[in-house]
C-alpha cells in the first residue's frame, strides 16, 4: 500500500473522473466570477541599458526594446518563433543577450544576442540542458551563463520533481558558469563538476565573477551557499565569505574592490529580502549597512563606487532607497502603493549613473505594464494590458496591533461595498513564511473573492518581509505562534471596523500558507470553511521526503531529528482531533518543496476523523503549477468550497 506510483494513480484517476462530472454541470457563480475576471499579459522583465537610454522588456516570451523616454518600440525574433527570456545589456549599451527556449520535455536552448539598434539577432550556442542569466563580459567579448548540463527537467525547486524509480543514489546536475566565445563561438564550461552556482556578477576587469555557490544538490543547498571569487579562466574559487543566513543578489562594486549583496532569512531562493551587506573582495569581515532598517531589501544595484541604491518591502509597499559604503546613510529616495517589479519582492532595472530606472509597474487597479524615467517620475512606455480594468473593490492597507507587535496587510473591500451589510471574510496566508503581500494586480485570489461579495485578507504576520530582519526572523522556532496570533488578531481588528459575517469566515493558502490554514484549523473553529494548498502536516514525516531540507535549520536551530521537540509544538498533526473545519485539500503529484505524501497524511486523518474533506491531486504539477487549466481548476475548485460552506453557515444561523 506504501507504493507512491499506486497512490498516484489512484488519486489522479479520482481528479479526472471529478473533473468529467464537473464538465457537465450548469456553470456555478464561482465559475461565472472566476471566467468574468480580466485577462493581462504578463511581462517578464523589464531591463534599462546602462547608459538609461533603453529599455528592453519580455511580455509573453516576446522580446522588445523601446526608447527609455517613450516612442515606438521594435521587436527582436528568432528562426520558429521561439519564446525568449533572460534579456541583459552589455556594458556599452550596444547589445542585448537573452535565451530562447527550444520546444520539448527536456530543457535545450539557443543563446542570442542581437544589436540594440536594429538589424538581424545572431545565435552564439545551442545547448542540451537548462541555461539562463546570461551577461556579457564587461568588454564584450564573452559571455557568461549559468547551465545545466543534461537537466531533464527545468531548475528549480518550485518545478515538478522527476519521480524516483530503480536504485536510488542522489543523482545531482550542478548548475556551472559557462562561457560562450563571442569570436569562435566556443563554450566552456568553467566553474568545478561538483559545484552549484546560483548567481553571479562580472568584476570590472573581466577576469573574475563574485558567485553565490554550494556543493551538492541544487534544490536544497541554497541555503547554506557561500560567496566566492572565481578566476574565469581557470574555475579556480576562492572563498570570500561564509554568511550566518542565507546571501542573494551579489553585485561588484566599480571599483573591484567590495562586492555587496543581501543576507537574511530567507526560506525561498528567489525570493529575497534582509539586509544590505558589503565585504572586500580579498575577504574579511562584511559590514550591514542598513543594521535595524525597518525594511526589507530585495534588490540592489552599484550607482557609484560609494552608494547601493536598492529596492525593499516597506510596511507593505515598495520602496527604493540609498545607502553611502563609507558613511552608512541612508535616503529613502521613493515609496509607493504601487508594486515594482515581476517577482514576488520589489525589483528595479536601475541605469549606471542612477539617473533612470525600468520597473514593471502595476497596483490593484492598474495592470502591469513598463514604466521607466528618473526616481518616481516614471512614464509609461508600454500600453500591452490597457484594456484591463479591475473588477473587485478598493484595497487598502490594514494597520493593527497583536501584543507588543505592529502588524500590517492588505484588505480588499467586497465589490460594491455596502456598510449597512454583513459580508464572509476570507484570510490568505502568504507562501514562504519570508515573503509578504503587497499591492498587485490580482485577478487570481484577492480580486475574485472581492467579486463574489468577500472581503479579502492578506495579512504580513511575523515572520514576513515589510519590517525589517528582526521581524522576519519573528517566527524562529515559532511557526504557527506568534504568526497565527497576528493572524487572529488582525480578523478581530477588522470586524471591529467592517460589517464582517463571523459565521462566514474562511482561510486558505499555499506552502507556507497552506501549513497555517492546517495549523489554524487544530486552534479554532472559527472558520467555517479551509483550503489549503501544498500544505505541510507532519513535520517529522515531512523533513524525511522534501527536496529542501536545509531551509528548516535557520528556522528550527537543528533537524527534526535532533531537535524533534521544537518541530513537535508547531506540528499540525499533533493536535489533528481539534479539528472540525470542513476541508479542501490541493496538491501537485510531483511537488518537491512540499509534496503530496504531506496532504495525503492530512486527507487521511481528516477523513477518518468524519471531518468533511475533500482532496484533488493534479497530475504531473509541482509546487507552483505550470499548466493553466489546473491553475484555473485549483482556482475554481476553492471558490466552490466557500460557497457551499459559507451558504450552509449562512443557513444554520
Amino acid at each position: 500500500m506504501n507504493n507512491p506510483s499506486r497512490m498516484s494513480a489512484l488519486f489522479t484517476a479520482a481528479v479526472l473522473i471529478t473533473c468529467a462530472n464537473l464538465t457537465t454541470m450548469a456553470q456555478s457563480r464561482a465559475e461565472a466570477v472566476l471566467d468574468s475576471m480580466p485577462h493581462v499579459k504578463r511581462i517578464e522583465q523589464a531591463a534599462i541599458s546602462p547608459d538609461g537610454r533603453r529599455v528592453a522588456y519580455i511580455v509573453g516570451g516576446e522580446l522588445a526594446i523601446v526608447p527609455a523616454t517613450g516612442g515606438a518600440s521594435w521587436s527582436i525574433s528568432v528562426e520558429n518563433q521561439l519564446a525568449l527570456r533572460d534579456v541583459s545589456w552589455s556594458s556599452d549599451s550596444k547589445q542585448v543577450v537573452f535565451i530562447a527556449d527550444l520546444p520539448g520535455d527536456v530543457p535545450a536552448a539557443q543563446v542570442w544576442t542581437a544589436s540594440a539598434s536594429g538589424g538581424a539577432p545572431v545565435k552564439c550556442a545551442e545547448l542540451k540542458g537548462f541555461a539562463s542569466s546570461p551577461s556579457f563580459s564587461p568588454d564584450g567579448s564573452t559571455l557568461a551563463l549559468l547551465f545545466i548540463e543534461g537537466m531533464p527537467r527545468v531548475a528549480g525547486p518550485l518545478q515538478p520533481m522527476t519521480p524516483l524509480a530503480g536504485v536510488i543514489d542522489e543523482e545531482v546536475f550542478e548548475q556551472r558558469l559557462t562561457t560562450i566565445d563571442l569570436a569562435s563561438n566556443k563554450v566552456a564550461q568553467v566553474t568545478p563538476a561538483d559545484m552549484y552556482v546560483y548567481e553571479y556578477d562580472w568584476f570590472p576587469d573581466g577576469h573574475s565573477w563574485a558567485a553565490t555557490a554550494a556543493h551538492g544538490s541544487g534544490d536544497a543547498n541554497w541555503y547554506i551557499a557561500k560567496l566566492y571569487r572565481i578566476d574565469v579562466h581557470s574555475g579556480e574559487m576562492h572563498e570570500i565569505y561564509t554568511p550566518q543566513l542565507q546571501i542573494a543578489d551579489p553585485h561588484v562594486s566599480p571599483d573591484g574592490k567590495h562586492v555587496a549583496f543581501i543576507e537574511g532569512l530567507m526560506s525561498d531562493e528567489g525570493v529575497t529580502g534582509g539586509d544590505v551587506f558589503v565585504v572586500s573582495t580579498a575577504g574579511g569581515t562584511p559590514r550591514n549597512l542598513t543594521p535595524n532598517i525597518k525594511s526589507s531589501p530585495s534588490y540592489l544595484s552599484w550607482t557609484g563606487s560609494e552608494q547601493i541604491s536598492f529596492a525593499q518591502s516597506v510596511d507593505g509597499r515598495s520602496g527604493i532607497a540609498a545607502v553611502n559604503i563609507s558613511s552608512g546613510s541612508i535616503k529613502p529616495l521613493w515609496s509607493g502603493e504601487q508594486f515594482l517589479g515581476t517577482a514576488p519582492q520589489p525589483t528595479a532595472s536601475i541605469s549606471r549613473d542612477a539617473s533612470r530606472i525600468a520597473v514593471v509597474r502595476q497596483s490593484p487597479t492598474d495592470p502591469p505594464e513598463v514604466w521607466a524615467g528618473p526616481i518616481g517620475e516614471w512614464k509609461q512606455l508600454t500600453n500591452v494590458n490597457a484594456e484591463a480594468k479591475p473588477r473587485w473593490g478598493v484595497m487598502l492597507n490594514f494597520h493593527w496591533k497583536n501584543e507588543a507587535t505592529d502588524v500590517e496587510g492588505w484588505l480588499m473591500l467586497p465589490k460594491d461595498f455596502d456598510p449597512t451589510k454583513t459580508y464572509p471574510l476570507i484570510v490568505n496566508v502568504h507562501g514562504g513564511p519570508s515573503s509578504s503581500c503587497a499591492p498587485r494586480w490580482d485577478s487570481r485570489i484577492m480580486g475574485p473573492e472581492s467579486a463574489m461579495g468577500y472581503f479579502a485578507f492578506c495579512p504580513n504576520p511575523r515572520g514576513s518581509y515589510g519590517q525589517g530582519e528582526a521581524f522576519t526572523r519573528g517566527n524562529v522556532k515559532d511557526f504557527g505562534g506568534g504568526d497565527f496570533r497576528d493572524i487572529i488578531a488582525g480578523v478581530d481588528a477588522i470586524s471591529k471596523q467592517y460589517p464582517v459575517d463571523p459565521h462566514r469566515l474562511g482561510i486558505r493558502g499555499h506552502s507556507y500558507g497552506g501549513y497555517m490554514t492546517m495549523w489554524a484549523e487544530t486552534q479554532t473553529q472559527r472558520f467555517a470553511a479551509a483550503v489549503a494548498g501544498a500544505g505541510l502536516s507532519d513535520w517529522l514525516s515531512y523533513y524525511g521526503v522534501n527536496e529542501i531540507d536545509e531551509w528548516m535549520i535557520p528556522f528550527f536551530g537543528a533537524s527534526v531529528y535532533e531537535d524533534p521537540v521544537v518541530y513537535a509544538k508547531s506540528d499540525p498533526m499533533h493536535f489533528v482531533k481539534a479539528v472540525k473545519t470542513p476541508t479542501l485539500i490541493l496538491v501537485g503529484d510531483s511537488d518537491g518543496e512540499v509534496p503530496m505524501e504531506q496532504s495525503v497524511e492530512w486527507w487521511h486523518a481528516l477523513k477518518d476523523l468524519k471531518v468533511p474533506v475533500k482532496f484533488v491531486v493534479y497530475p504531473h504539477e509541482g509546487h507552483v503549477f505550470i499548466k493553466p487549466a489546473d491553475s484555473r481548476d485549483y482556482s475554481l475548485r476553492s471558490f466552490e468550497w466557500f460557497e457551499e460552506w459559507f451558504g450552509k453557515a449562512e443557513a444554520k444561523h
